[in-house]
């Protein structure tokens, strides 16, 4: 595999950096949107296909867009998608300074951008472990927890700030810029590119994308881990949804009291990622995940149990939720990170990645259906204890703890499967 045991630092806080800005500015632009299909529509339905086209084209073309990120070299996909979702914006802005743009246009906009997104994210997860050395990779996904924690926390208020005073295209050139300066971060930095032998060329789209799952089947571990957060997301993701639902049915509260709910789960998940990033995940890999997933099902079950009264403790509960997100998520990128070979790893993240948006529609479906018959607080509850038991299932599968009595996460001898 290759690494890089020293210099490292450089060139992954250089892509950081530009990966910080564009991702705060591409949230306010997010944020945006919501309001200016909100003003425009009133339409739930409308808000609802937004966020559908938002993550459908990553569920639908994740495996094949991993096939081409690890055939071609990450860093131009980086770039790629980058100069794509600033296209998107660019053409959304000038088609604003003459008229409203219609609603049409901001959803193929919205689509494209979820497709740029789709190529930059599994791109940039695998060119990590082409920079930092092993025992550095739980480290960087801490700090990588921690860049978007900060763009949950920044873009709601800044959206509003900047929609109160500013049109719409002013709000998209400044997420162009954003993406062009995460281009140009991407570009100064030197990341190695895999060796001819490790390409598929020649190999059908198809293959490739067995070749894929076959790389992640190899570890019976990842492979539970996989299906077990399957399982996680389906029960988790529509919790995202309900923060405001909560808020305003059960304890009376208004926009005030949802953005201090929103920004408890950012600044915990903030506090989380830092002190991944530090901490490097204190080597024991299994038993963290699953103690994340369980201090999340105890946070909504405590939710659920709240009398009206008790919003603070709510507050508080959300943000142990958001600091509970990075020692999952973060780790199991780490996990992936180490094991998979790095010529395989565009096609793992892509297939991870399209498994779990596909479970959020799922899910918000099934909570929509059942917290409006029992009451959205009884959902939390639920929910809660569903989510205390999958952390418990989730140690007791052998290949899973395994990982506990391999070498520490980050030792540099650690195998990775074949």
């Amino acid at each position: 595999m290759i690494r890089r045991e020293s210099g490292w630092k450089r060139p992954f806080y250089t892509i950081w950096s530009g990966q910080t800005i564009s991702l705060i500015t591409s949230a306010i632009l997010q944020m945006a949107i919501v309001f200016y299909l909100t003003e425009k529509t009133g339409s739930a339905m409308v808000l609802s296909m937004a966020s559908l086209v938002g993550f459908l084209p990553h569920a639908i073309l994740g495996p094949s867009i991993g096939v081409l990120v690890d055939r071609y070299d990450r860093k131009m996909v980086m770039i790629g998608a980058d100069l794509l979702i600033a296209l998107a914006g660019a053409t959304l802005a000038i088609v604003s300074l003459s008229i409203d743009p219609p609603i049409w246009m901001v959803m193929v906009v919205l689509c494209i951008r979820s497709i740029g997104t789709a190529f930059h994210t599994p791109a940039l997860s695998a060119a990590t472990p082409l920079i930092a050395p092993e025992e550095q990779l739980t480290k960087c996904a801490g700090y990588t927890q921690s860049m978007q924690s900060i763009s949950y926390i920044v873009s709601p208020a800044a959206a509003a700030a900047l929609y109160s005073v500013w049109e719409l295209n002013a709000i998209i050139a400044i997420d162009v810029i954003g993406a062009l300066i995460a281009c140009f971060t991407v570009w100064l930095v030197h990341i190695p590119k895999l060796e001819p032998k490790d390409q598929s060329a020649g190999t059908s789209m198809i293959q490739e994308m067995r070749e894929g799952f076959t790389a992640l089947k190899a570890n019976k571990g990842l492979l539970a881990m996989l299906l077990m957060g399957t399982l996680y997301m389906l029960v988790y993701m529509p919790i995202n949804a309900l923060y405001p639902l909560i808020t305003a049915e059960h304890f009376a509260g208004g926009p005030m009291q949802i953005s201090f709910t929103e920004i408890a789960y950012a600044s915990g998940m903030l506090l989380g990622g830092m002190l991944l990033g530090l901490t490097g995940g204190f080597g024991r890999p299994a038993m963290l995940m699953s103690a994340s997933i369980m201090l999340m099902g105890i946070s909504m079950a405590i939710s659920g149990l709240l009398s009206p009264a008790a919003f603070v403790l709510f507050v508080i509960c959300c943000a142990a939720m958001g600091l509970s997100v990075p020692f999952y998520s973060g780790v199991q990128t780490a996990l992936f990170q180490q094991k998979v070979r790095p010529e395989y790893l565009g096609r793992v993240f892509s297939l991870t990645g399209s498994i779990m948006s596909l479970a959020m529609p799922i899910g918000l479906i099934l909570s929509g259906m059942f917290a409006d018959r029992i009451g959205v607080n009884r959902w939390f509850l639920l929910s809660g204890v569903a989510t205390i038991a999958i952390g418990v299932l989730f140690y007791l599968i052998p290949s899973i703890r395994e990982f506990d009595n391999e070498a520490p996460l980050g030792d540099s001898h650690a195998k990775c499967s074949e």
